[in-house]
């Protein structure tokens, strides 16, 4: 993200528990709109008014209710619709949504994630099913994705949610200041495995005195966390696919040798002084560390631009090493998603608007920037920067989610990113291996209850072992025991059996 754009993703992550650090791509053509509203219904003359309710992560923006306006003068000529738009807080989210979706209350457009409760809202019949409409009047949507990126969404065969078009892989490494390693003449093409950091690290604790050399990206996890991930997840819980495939062989990540080999690095780490000493209990932002000077490194999630980004977020030029392949899987591409609940009273003309974010780019930028010469001012066809006087301390409009609305491949760029970025992105999620699971979504609902227990053990443990201040000799096999008391097992014999039948229907 942009210095300049605030974003909340930091937040999202907490929320959708999921790890996925996300935040996006697989637009066949970029920065092109498409007038793809069937030839039947294009003219808004024979479409009634009807005002479609989006309900979305965001904080109250003072300029909404003009932004709001300008995207309806579009929405009328098109399709002779208004919109609502309906931010809702994080801290407020689960609560209020599960209020809306019970209920009656009409809403239209609402975003959801297979990492949070698409799955669930899904099993109790809350989201409409898409295809057909999507048949009918999204064919800028078809155009924005690769088919199995528009179907990794799929549930029982049938699509409750399209995913939003951002980075839909990753692969992950390191992100170290470039002072440093350029002042320290650290040869970074020597870094091929984890344990090729050792040297690295101990020239910035022997040189550096005042500066930690690893830190956690995100407060209160381990170095590793959503920054090293040698498997897929599977949309959360201990069932994992190590390396992507493991011969559909879903196994307790935390029972794995892969975990205690990882495990026994952060502990050599942690005794060489290479991490936080109170790395369990800090709650402090690794790239905050990095910015006050206090740190020297943390490893990442990564996609195309990410040193950029990383470096605008510290204030310090960052470099990265690159220690796994690309990957795509079903937690990455439906990380952010949009569904039409069914109290929606006009589904069409819901999937329609849908559509024009996905198409239109006029519109998926007034969404995602607000409106020109108040908001942002162009420097050229596609790069934009705040007028003057305005910054992102004193905008009247800035959501900071553009991987959220739509298409971001329409998204306009600033002028520190590159202006190449969305093919780059593009590029990157085709070229990415998938998981051999890639499509396959977990229904909680049978298992719910040991989820539940599961977590409180994680809470117990994963930070305390996962910034080596806990010795893995000592506290693994408790670890692991408690995990089967609390029903690990269960869980992994349920996704197991659910993993099973999904790939049965993909032959």
């Amino acid at each position: 993200m942009n210095r300049k754009r605030k974003a909340i993703q930091s937040g999202l992550a907490v929320v959708l528990a999921s790890g996925m650090v996300l935040a996006g791509c697989g637009a066949k053509n970029e920065g092109e709109s498409t007038d793809s509203i069937p030839s039947a219904t294009k003219s808004s003359k024979n479409l009634a008014p009807y005002e479609v309710t989006m309900a979305f992560f965001g904080n109250d923006q003072k300029d909404l209710p003009a932004v709001q306006d300008e995207m309806n003068k579009i929405l009328k000529e098109k399709i002779n619709a208004t919109v609502k738009l309906t931010p809702i807080s994080i801290s407020a989210w689960q609560q209020q949504t599960n209020l809306m979706l019970a209920g009656n209350e009409k809403v239209d457009l609402m975003f959801t994630s297979a990492g949070f409760n698409y799955g669930t809202q899904v099993a109790k019949g809350q989201l409409l099913a898409l295809d057909e409409l999507v048949e009918k009047y999204g064919a800028g949507i078809k155009q924005a994705f690769e088919p199995y990126q528009l179907s990794a969404a799929k549930i029982n065969g049938k699509s409750y949610a399209i995913p939003a078009v951002k980075d839909m892989a990753s692969d992950y490494g390191i992100l170290m200041r470039k002072d440093l390693v350029d002042k320290y003449k650290i040869d970074l093409s020597k870094i091929k495995t984890l344990n090729d950091l050792d040297a690295v690290f101990q020239t910035i604790k022997d040189n550096e005195p005042n500066m930690v050399p690893l830190v956690a990206k995100n407060p209160g996890t381990g170095p590793f966390y959503a920054g090293y991930v040698p498997y897929d997840g599977m949309s959360g819980g201990v069932g994992v696919l190590p390396d992507y495939d493991n011969n559909m062989k879903v196994v307790n990540w935390y029972e794995t040798q892969q975990y205690a080999d990882l495990l026994n690095v952060l502990r050599k780490w942690y005794q060489a002084g290479y991490l936080l000493k109170d790395a369990s209990t800090s709650k402090q932002d690794g790239r905050e560390l990095v910015k006050a000077g206090k740190a020297f490194a943390y490893f990442s999630n990564l996609k195309p631009g990410t040193e950029i980004e990383a470096s605008r977020k510290s204030g310090k030029e960052m470099t990265v090493v690159r220690m796994t392949p690309a990957y795509a899987t079903t937690d990455m591409i439906t990380s952010m998603m949009w569904s039409i609940p069914k109290n929606s009273k006009d589904p069409e003309r819901a999937l329609m608007v849908l559509n024009l974010l996905y198409s239109d780019k006029q519109l998926y930028n007034l969404l995602t920037w607000g409106i020109e010469g108040k908001h942002y001012v162009k420097k050229s066809d596609n790069v934009i920067d705040y007028p003057a006087g305005v910054d992102i301390t004193n905008t009247g409009y800035n959501f900071g989610t553009p991987y959220m609305f739509g298409n971001q491949f329409l998204s306009y760029t600033w002028p520190m990113e590159d202006s190449d970025i969305w093919k780059k992105m593009d590029q990157f999620n085709k070229g990415a291996k998938k998981s051999k699971a890639l499509g396959f979504i977990f229904d909680v609902e049978k298992v719910k209850t040991e989820m539940a227990a599961v977590n409180n053990v994680l809470t117990e443990y994963v930070v305390g072992l996962e910034t080596g201040t806990l010795d893995p000799a000592e506290n693994l096999p408790k670890f692991i025991t408690k995990l089967k008391a609390a029903g690990s097992d269960k869980i992994i014999s349920e996704k197991q059996r659910q993993l099973d039948e999904w790939a049965k229907s993909q032959k």
